[in-house]
């Protein structure tokens, strides 16, 4: 559970900034909305950082597979960051109508893509990952800056 319990809280914590970012674009308040976003945006970059630099391979070293749940996930990392993307623009240009409409899609992508990795690959980690691994894995993970 120490690779489900501290990704999940990750997890939420970047849906937190998410929600008050997109409160503040509600509330036209894009100074804040604009502090909030990078703030989700950096914290969710770190959080893919980690998994993609640390978790992921060590996951695939032990499985032997590039081409399971890890595939996937990298996939929608890439869709998740080109909506970021088009979010900054639209805070930068305080176009609250863009930003709530791709807010809409990140917030779907985001419910799923968590639930995957919560549910199922997450879990798989804690499975295959030897304790000692599983540890120095999550040190390495605390190491990442963005």
């Amino acid at each position: 559970m120490i690779i489900s319990s501290y990704m999940r809280t990750e997890h939420r914590a970047c849906d937190e900034l998410f929600s008050t970012a997109e409160k503040s674009v509600i509330d036209g308040n894009f100074e804040q909305a604009e502090e909030q976003f990078l703030l989700f945006a950096n914290d969710t970059l770190r959080h893919f950082k980690k998994e993609e630099e640390s978790l992921f391979p060590t996951f695939e070293e032990l499985t032997g597979s590039t081409e399971g749940p890890t595939r996937i996930m990298k996939f929608e990392h890439e869709q998740v960051r080109g909506l970021i993307g088009k979010m900054a623009e639209a805070v930068e240009n305080k176009d609250s109508d863009a930003y709530l409409s791709l807010a809409e899609s990140m917030m779907i992508l985001l419910q799923q893509h968590n639930m995957k990795e919560e549910q199922m690959l997450y879990a798989m980690c804690d499975r295959t990952i030897p304790q000692d691994l599983k540890e120095s894995t999550l040190e390495a993970m605390k190491a990442i800056k963005l």
